[in-house]
Formats: C-alpha cells, structure tokens, sequence
C-alpha cells in the first residue's frame, strides 16, 4: 500500500472537501455552518501555505485526511503561535492517520522555528482529545457555552502544545533587550535536508 503525506497543492481542494463538507454540515466538530465553495477552500491553503504547512495524506492517489497551521492570532507578538487542525476520511479512522499528519506536521513547524501550537476541540469529542493528547497536547482550559450551531450552545476546549526546547525560550529578567528570529517560510524550510525526514517521520506511522 503506497502511502505518502506530502505538502497539499490547490489540485487536492476537491478532494479535501469530500472529508471535509460531511464534518460542517453534520457535526460540530467544524463551526462552520455553510460548507466552502473549491474555489474558496483553493484560496484558503495558497493563502496559508506561504507560511504554514498544510499536509495531506495519501493512499494509492486517494487523500485520506489532511493536517494543517494557520494562525493563532494575527498581532505581531503572536506569530510564533499557531492552531491546528486536522481532519480524516469517515472510511479512514482510528488507523493512526491524524497521529500521523500531526507527527509531520509538529516536525515541520519546528524546524520553521514555531513556538507553540494551540488546538480547539468542540465538545464533547473524545476521539479527537485523544488524539491530541497522545501527541503531546495538555488541557489549558475551556469557553463554555462560544459556538451556537444545531440549535444549541456548544463548550470549546483548548489544548495546547510546546514545540521547542524548554531552554530555549527567554527566561532573563531583562526580557526588554531579547529577542528570537521570526519563523521561517515554508519554502525556506523546503530548502533543509530535514524537511524529507518531517514528512517521513510521520509516514513510519502507518
């Protein structure tokens, strides 16, 4: 079985949507109320992926599931903060796929030089707690009562994850005078011997 999880391209929109559209109309897992047009969700991952990964998982040309970053928040002191998200095929569950994705993806937004990754899960939803957990993602807290949708109010929990070394963040009381390099584009970082090795880390999960 030829498995690769690879950078996703505009190409795999349609079939991103066939995971993806089922997740918003029939489920809270997604707050989105009206599915994205392919040409929306097209824009949605050139738009992102100039400065975050957004993976796909394939099986023999089929793309089971995706993983992706996009920002945390957009105020400058938080761009070494992002949030996750990941999605698989109804047909393709619980066989290690978002383990996967997630393990390539955490790898790829290392070596970019991201800090922190924060994950919000609509609950209750068990699956995907456990997935974040057994990744590594610890409960920071929960909104109650934030998202309306299916005529009802819905609590968010939040996860969060650290991605560098404890060492390596600012620990001096002189905080004034650090600093840490932005992170770095997508395409610098597919320029690193290390970018093949992320993705395969993933792959050797399957």
């Amino acid at each position: 079985m030829k498995t690769t999880i690879r950078l996703a391209t505009v190409n795999d929109a349609l079939q991103m949507l066939t995971i993806y559209v089922p997740i918003v109309r029939e489920t809270t897992i997604s707050f989105e109320v009206d599915p994205p047009s392919e040409t929306e969700f097209q824009q949605r991952i050139k738009s992102y992926q100039q400065q975050m990964p957004w993976l796909v998982c394939e099986i023999h040309g089929e793309v089971v599931g995706y993983a992706y970053a996009s920002p945390y928040r957009t105020r400058a002191a938080y761009q070494w903060s992002v949030e996750s998200s990941v999605y698989v095929g109804v047909n393709h569950r619980r066989k290690g796929i978002a383990k996967a994705l997630y393990t390539a993806l955490f790898k790829l937004l290392q070596l970019q030089g991201f800090y922190n990754v924060v994950a919000a899960i609509a609950l209750p939803n068990q699956p995907s707690v456990a997935v974040h957990e057994a990744v590594g993602f610890a409960p920071v807290g929960v909104f109650q009562r934030v998202g309306f949708k299916f005529g009802k109010w819905h609590d968010v929990g939040y996860w969060q994850l650290s991605l560098q070394p404890e060492q390596s963040f600012l620990t001096h009381s002189n905080s004034s005078t650090q600093s840490i390099n932005p992170p770095l584009s997508v395409s610098a970082v597919q320029k690193s011997p290390l970018w093949d090795e992320a993705l395969t880390s993933g792959i050797l999960l399957l």
